[in-house]
């Protein structure tokens, strides 16, 4: 379990703080907004009514012993800012913001923030990737160029083993499990014969999944 400090309950910090909360770290959340601190009582281990931009505020806090601080700030990006900078002059461990425009990420990063989430851009590439192909199940971006892919297991690969199919030297591509009646199978060899109504796990670059199963 985490100490988690969330910085802005708007509709996306609240989400963060109840997906935090259920994996059992310990939140606390901070908003400017009476409404939206008290919404939130019943999610968090504590909240409170403050601007995170007041120096004192912030202080009182204790932020070095929070793990992990997530400024959720929406549509004040000065304030995102401001709060950022504060969090890591102050101490704080690990500082995660949220950008909402693109540009904003570089100017996070600058002024203290270790990562930087931007969850529409990451959304709205996910969702264009999983649905501009029936094939594509499901995907994980690991870095800019790699992902993990839920594909489909083409019709003309089922009876084929992965010796036969080669699609790491024919593609650059990793089969890393094979899914079968929501059982996934990490133990993958060059012997593994695929079946129907199967689904492979499958790393590598989008284009080069493209390529493979003719996207």
């Amino acid at each position: 379990m985490k100490s988690v400090l969330v910085i802005g309950l708007g509709r996306f910090g609240k989400t963060l703080a109840v997906q935090l909360a259920e994996l059992g770290h310990d939140v606390m959340g901070i908003d400017h907004d009476e409404d939206r601190v008290n919404e939130a009582l019943n999610i968090v281990t504590d909240a409170q009514i403050g601007d995170s931009t007041n120096e004192e505020f912030l202080q009182s806090l204790g932020v070095r012993s929070f793990d992990i601080c997530y400024v959720t700030i929406s549509n004040d990006f000065q304030s995102s800012l401001e709060t950022t900078s504060l969090l890591k002059e102050m101490g704080a461990k690990f500082v995660v913001s949220r950008a909402e425009r693109d540009g904003q990420e570089k100017f996070l990063l600058r002024n203290g923030a270790d990562r930087v989430v931007y969850p529409e851009k990451q959304v709205a590439r996910w969702a264009a990737i999983r649905y501009s192909s029936l094939q594509i199940l499901d995907y994980i971006e690991l870095d800019e160029k790699h992902s993990l892919y839920e594909v489909s297991t083409p019709a003309s690969w089922v009876g084929k083993n992965v010796l036969e199919l080669d699609v790491r030297r024919k593609y650059n591509l990793n089969i890393i499990a094979v899914k079968k009646d929501e059982n996934m199978n990490f133990m993958v060899t060059p012997e593994t014969t695929l079946t129907e109504n199967s689904s492979l796990l499958i790393l590598g670059e989008y284009k080069a999944v493209q390529k493979c199963f003719k996207i």
